[in-house]
């Protein structure tokens, strides 16, 4: 490629219902932003459509030559595959392999019941991934500093592949006891394993998650393998796709990302093998994508709102860094790997509203998707769903996508009336009640990413993409009493934006548990040591020379007797006392932050090192937000940007009532709108509630707040 050949790298998040496309031009800085439809009978048609789209725009858009798949220097990608598979709970048969003697460790778990049940009388135990009858257990044990204390058992191993091989049970789990500290019996399961059963598909505990307490370790390592055949696959025919599509053969292989959860990415080669770190893809871009914007907004204490068509993804971003965690979950799934600290609710545009046999409206987690989608697509859809109520009361307009996609607003009304009837209510009441349940499901996740944290809300703005995210913000800032709204231009590609913000990055971690009074300072160094090589080689294979390779430490610590671990960042250079020193200092001073109380000046307490970890990471270029035109001198917001009147009902008790419809593309910075309106874009609607003003920045985001938010807050 000559030097004055375009260089396009491609962002793409494949949603539930539309797949979001964003283009940068590392020559010129221009982005380009476009949707497609999902497509789920094969998602590499949507990915593969996506891409013509927007290289249709750029060749649109540009002067010179039209641009072509040749010019496109890289694609990152973010997936919701495993997300929604965990969401939905749609796994297939998956055994599990373990010590002899533990077979009965995920039904103890941790005993723990989940806040907001009050006790255990009103919680009910979620089934296990594995059931009883499909773990299987193998003679052989290692100590907790990796010494073998019984020899692995190859023949009884050999008679549990067979029965798993006899059984039809194609994918399978393994997690040995301290398996951490030796991985010599797993590796050696696995040799027998495909000795006996050659299709099996195997995750390692040892592979997955290189720490010790048994329980997250196997849910973490199940996890692992039941999603890995179908992310597998899924990243299979996308690369194969786009290699095919750009042309390049098997030595000039065209850089394919994937977003992993911990807010970096990954090639895809080695995606395959290591498919947990993509559970939360799709979010975590969307975090990053929106704690940029909110800070170049000048905000720093963000929540952020990511609503899709399956599911509503939200997270805290403090100074544009969202916060991070090894104690996260997806559905009912715990996993333990490092991820953006996300909570997911199955709360989408396409959940569908439903009726208990008691005459209770709920609604989700179930979703219509994209196909066959909410009653208004026409697609075959039955079943009411949130995008079928904001439809008929009016909020978004009769069509997605700028009239690409119609929507029939009738057929929305008819299935709302059927839920309306089940409950003696008024059409306009039931969909109105969908929707405020709705936003209750979404504030239910905020207060838990962020009361429950210890934060106080009415501190943050919160940040709302995704094609519908922006749909309930009025009624979350009135719920929550938050501080406003940011909604950012072009929302509904935030995600696919956040993934051209994201460098490579791999997580290793090692447990070592050690008092700090007796902590052995070579061997924390050696630790580190072995763990920043295995990162080097990481980035060395992701093709990023030594010179540009930038490492993170960090260390999960507590104090002696805690049952839970304090991870706090560990500063580069030399590995010393005087730098362990520093560490159990910065552990004391964020034990006090996060419980109020530290034991930094009591001989008595001590401090105990659990886990070691280190970050490689490999940096790329980022692209700047634009600013847009000023409103000052220019025409009248109402002549220039105003379309439409148009009834929209936002109380059921008031009714429908006429509002004014602006284009957004067509407001200017400095403008200001009061509500109710309703603010459209090529991929989102924004609709403003009464009470509400909204205000445009120069980077062309809407800043909104309650226009009676203090006399409501006294």
């Amino acid at each position: 490629m000559s030097t004055q050949s375009p260089r396009i790298r491609i962002g793409i998040d494949t949603g539930g219902t539309f797949t979001d496309v964003v283009a940068f031009n590392e020559a010129t800085g221009e982005l380009t932003t476009t949707k497609t439809p999902s497509t789920p009978s094969n998602p590499a048609d949507g990915f593969i459509n996506g891409i013509d789209k927007v290289l249709e725009m750029l060749g649109t858009d540009q002067d010179s030559a039209t641009i072509t798949a040749s010019d496109i220097s890289a694609v990152s990608h973010g997936t919701t595959v495993a997300t929604n598979q965990l969401l939905e709970g749609k796994l297939d048969r998956l055994g599990f392999i373990t010590t002899e003697g533990y077979e009965f460790v995920l039904e103890i778990a941790r005993q723990a019941v989940p806040d907001g049940y009050g006790n255990s009388y009103f919680w009910v135990k979620p089934d296990r991934i594995v059931p009883a009858d499909l773990v299987k257990t193998v003679t052989g044990r290692m100590d907790f500093e990796g010494n073998e204390v019984r020899p692995f058992d190859e023949d009884e191993a050999r008679k549990v592949a067979r029965w798993f091989r006899d059984q039809g049970v194609g994918t399978l789990g393994v997690n040995f006891l301290h398996a951490y500290a030796n991985p010599a019996h797993e590796q050696r399961m696995r040799e027998i394993l495909l000795e006996e059963h050659p299709d099996v598909i195997v995750s390692l505990s040892s592979e997955v998650l290189r720490e010790y307490r048994e329980y997250e370790r196997s849910m973490t390592t199940l996890v692992d393998a039941a999603v890995k055949p179908k992310v597998s696959s899924y990243v299979k025919n996308i690369h194969e796709r786009l290699d095919a599509y750009t042309g390049t053969d098997k030595d000039s292989k065209l850089p394919f990302y994937i977003m992993k959860s911990n807010g970096g990415v990954l090639s895809a080669d080695e995606v395959v093998n290591q498919p947990i770190t993509t559970v939360l893809s799709g979010p975590a871009a969307g975090a990053l994508g929106a704690g940029l914007i909110a800070r170049e907004a000048g905000f720093d204490k963000v929540l952020t709102c990511d609503g899709g068509g399956t599911s509503t993804d939200v997270t805290v971003v403090v100074d544009g860094e969202p916060a991070l965690t090894t104690e996260g979950s997806v559905g009912v799934y715990p996993s333990k790997i490092p991820m953006i600290d996300v909570v997911t609710v199955g709360a989408g545009g396409g959940s569908i509203a439903w009726t208990t046999a008691e005459g209770q409206l709920k609604v989700g987690p179930q979703s219509a998707g994209a196909d066959p989608g909410p009653i208004c697509y026409g697609n075959g859809g039955v079943e009411p769903t949130i995008t079928d109520a904001h439809v008929f009361l009016g909020r978004i307009p009769p069509h997605l996508l700028g009239g690409e996609i119609p929507l029939d607003a009738d057929a929305a009304g008819r299935g709302i009336s059927e839920i309306a009837a089940k409950l003696g209510l008024s059409t306009e009441k039931a969909a109105t009640g969908i929707l405020e349940i709705s936003a209750w499901n979404q504030a239910n996740a905020l207060r838990q990413i962020s009361v429950q944290r210890g934060l106080d809300v009415r501190d943050f703005m919160l940040t709302t993409f995704g094609g519908s995210g922006s749909l309930l913000a009025c009624t979350l800032v009135d719920i929550l009493d938050l501080a406003g709204v940011v909604v950012p231009l072009n929302p509904g590609n935030v995600s696919a934006f956040g993934l051209l913000t994201v460098d490579v990055k791999n997580d290793y971690v090692q447990t070592n548990v050690a008092r700090d009074d007796g902590l052995d300072i070579a061997e924390v160094a050696g630790l580190f040591d072995r763990l920043q090589a295995r990162a080097t080689e990481a980035l060395v294979n992701e093709g990023f020379a030594p010179k540009r390779h930038q490492f993170d430490r960090s260390v999960d610590l507590r104090y002696f007797g805690q049952a839970f671990e304090v991870r706090v960042p560990a500063p580069s250079g030399t590995i010393t006392r005087e730098w362990a020193d520093e560490v159990t200092r910065a552990f004391h001073a964020e034990h006090r932050q996060l419980y109020g109380y530290d034991f930094a000046d009591a001989s008595d307490q001590h401090v105990e090192w659990v886990n070691v970890r280190v970050s490689g990471i490999g940096p790329i270029t980022r692209p700047e937000l634009r600013h847009i035109a000023s409103a000052e001198g220019a025409p009248d917001k109402s002549e220039r940007a105003q379309t439409a009147v148009r009834p929209v009902c936002f109380d059921a008790e008031d009714g429908f009532v006429d509002t004014a419809v602006y284009w957004r593309e067509s407001l200017l910075a400095g403008d200001t709108l009061e509500g109710p309106a309703i603010i459209e874009e090529f991929g989102s609607t924004f609709p403003l509630h009464p009470g509400f003003t909204a205000s445009i920045d120069a980077s062309g985001n809407i800043i909104t707040t309650r226009s009676n938010r203090q006399e409501a807050g006294k």
